[in-house]
């Protein structure tokens, strides 16, 4: 069903309706380019439509990496195989080469910086699963064979920058693939298990208190895999921790090992100045626009007071001025996650809480005063940082699902509330919209913009647009389209791929919603209204903006009472017609150009 109409005057409060509305699919195809943006090299952050995409799971661009190192390179042998196209823990082919090809199709949805999962080389296979996520990593100097090589992220990162699109690597200093055994856990040669993994730990966290006290693991490595990780340093047990696996709380959050991968040692100077200098190469060799760290939380705060403000002055040095980062702390307390930009000294993180509010209003139907509550606490992100321009809320990174929570479509489906597919369709439309005109920089999970759904987080979220050969994935009913994952869906017809290119068209015309001020104008204890204002005051390059966005949260029309005193108000854009007036339809949203 096609939610999209055209915008009527709203003579009864004075409002006209001066832009067309997204019925007409060429519109947004023609002015959602990153070519009409200002030069990559000069952009601000807040200018960004981001897309965040797992490589291995979008488009194969060559078959001849499939298998990642080739039969023959002794030196790589750990990053062969794990390829099974049918199996959804498995390499699905995906690589730099597809993404490369699929540029125009990135393009034309009005986004502007690409986040790729990490492309650094990794170990393929690990208790029975593979690396095709790129969170296994091993050598921190070269890219993962089943994706390509160095020469091919160049020419995707070039490629993608001819077309003024930025591209952000997601990267870790929390741990590497999982080598260092325990002999208490894993046996003298660490090839055992002596723990019950049947309890869930392979090897249960070892406190302060207890080394203290003389309790401790017997860290080794196993014969033959002695130097498997680059650079060297990275192979010294002495650089790890070696306390057993954390179970997320207390110390063990920084100090354990994840899900049993390496923990490095990130409060000794040399784990510090190694990492600073591995990524200072990446920067050096691929000249990329900025990071996303990965697992921020689980690294003493400490290490980012050194780690980010280094990296950023290097990026300086090399002529990159807008280099930028943003971390992942899991967290749905902005008193927490602002710790990181501003005691932290990270330009931004993720914006946990924003999803998590998000999900209250739409997937749960609590009242819009959820939304309220947590932009209250905007404050808790104002700072001032010699390195960087002052941060704040606007900063945050904006989205509505990812691949670890799993996608927003898949809560609704879930939902107790029974949300038919046109409900469905509704609610994850005005989720995007809210992800874009609230404060904060959008990011759009690849495969969103297809109506991908998925079972679940983690693997059952990370599903192929490239036709999929997992049963599990094509079982499921993609919303707004006829298709399932078993078909190529690059489809730029589609109800939600049109409406982000629409989304971004809007978001990157009207500075207010970049940079402007938010502020409160409505909201309740119900479903219904949530009016928001974003007023930006006039600068060298602009002129001054204040835009009125109103949301329906509701199953039913709303009176438009928030502008009963804005008569010369005009509508700038209105995703669905009320046919009255002074009203916002069911699960929609209108912007305001306010005088």
């Amino acid at each position: 069903m096609n939610f999209i109409s055209k915008c009527s005057v709203l003579a009864a409060i004075g409002l006209a309706c001066v832009t067309s509305q997204l019925s007409q699919a060429s519109e947004a195809k023609l002015t959602a380019k990153a070519a009409t943006l200002a030069p990559y090299q000069q952009r601000d952050f807040q200018d960004e439509v981001f897309y965040f995409v797992l490589p291995d799971r979008f488009y194969n661009g060559d078959t001849s990496n499939d298998l990642g190192a080739a039969a023959n390179d002794k030196k790589r042998a750990v990053s062969r195989g794990g390829f099974d196209k049918s199996h959804k823990g498995m390499y699905h082919g995906g690589d730099l080469a597809g993404l490369t090809d699929k540029l125009a199709y990135l393009d034309n949805m009005g986004v502007s910086a690409i986040w790729l999962t990490p492309v650094l080389r990794n170990r393929a296979m690990q208790a029975g699963t593979s690396g095709y996520h790129g969170y296994w990593i091993l050598d921190f100097t070269e890219i993962d064979p089943h994706l390509g090589s160095n020469a091919e992220l160049k020419n995707f990162i070039d490629q993608a920058h001819k077309r003024n699109i930025k591209v952000f690597f997601d990267i870790i200093t929390n741990h590497t693939a999982d080598v260092i055994k325990y002999k208490e856990c894993h046996g003298e040669d660490g090839l055992g298990w002596i723990v019950d993994v049947s309890e869930g730990n392979d090897c249960p966290f070892i406190s302060m208190a207890q080394l203290a006290k003389g309790k401790h693991y017997s860290p080794l490595i196993p014969k033959g895999e002695e130097t498997l990780k680059y650079p060297a340093w990275l192979n010294e047990l002495s650089e790890y921790h070696n306390q057993g696996d954390s179970f997320w709380r207390g110390e063990s959050s920084v100090r354990g090992d994840f899900a049993g991968l390496d923990d490095l040692y990130t409060q000794k100077a040399s784990v510090v100045n190694g990492m600073i200098d591995i990524y200072k190469d990446i920067i050096n060799e691929f000249k990329p626009d900025g990071f996303r760290i990965d697992t921020v939380k689980h690294v003493n705060i400490e290490f980012w007071q050194q780690f980010s403000p280094a990296l950023i002055s290097h990026a300086k040095t090399l002529g990159i001025d807008n280099f930028f980062m943003f971390g992942e702390v899991y967290s749905f307390e902005p008193e927490l996650l602002s710790r990181f930009t501003t005691e932290a000294k990270i330009p931004s993180v993720l914006d946990f809480a924003f999803q998590g509010a998000m999900t209250k209003a739409l997937v749960e139907q609590q009242g819009t005063n959820v939304l309220a509550q947590l932009f209250a606490k905007d404050h808790f992100y104002q700072t001032e940082h010699k390195y960087i321009s002052n941060t704040n809320a606007n900063q945050l990174v904006n989205f509505t699902g990812n691949h670890d929570m799993g996608r927003f479509a898949y809560a609704l489906k879930q939902s107790p509330h029974n949300y038919d597919e046109q409900a469905q369709i509704q609610r994850n439309l005005l989720a995007h919209a809210m992800m874009f005109f609230s404060r904060g920089v959008p990011v759009i999970y690849y495969g969103d913009e297809q109506g991908f759904v998925g079972d679940g987080g983690d693997q059952a979220s990370r599903q192929d647009m490239m036709p999929s050969f997992v049963a599990s994935y094509n079982d499921d009913d993609l919303l707004a389209t006829s298709k399932t994952t078993a078909d190529d869906n690059f489809d730029t017809n589609h109800l939600f791929y049109q409406s982000f290119a629409k989304y971004a068209q809007l978001y990157q015309q009207y500075p207010a919603l970049r940079f402007g001020e938010q502020a409160l104008v409505y909201a309740q204890d119900k479903a219904g209204i949530f009016a928001i204002t974003r007023q930006m005051k006039a600068t060298s390059k602009t002129k001054a903006q204040n835009l009125l966005i109103v949301f329906n949260t509701a199953i039913d029309s709303q009176r438009l009472n928030v502008l009963s005193e804005k008569a010369d108000s005009k509508l700038l854009y209105r995703s669905v017609n009320a046919g009255k007036a002074d009203e916002i339809a069911p699960l929609s949203f209108a912007i305001y150009q306010l005088k």
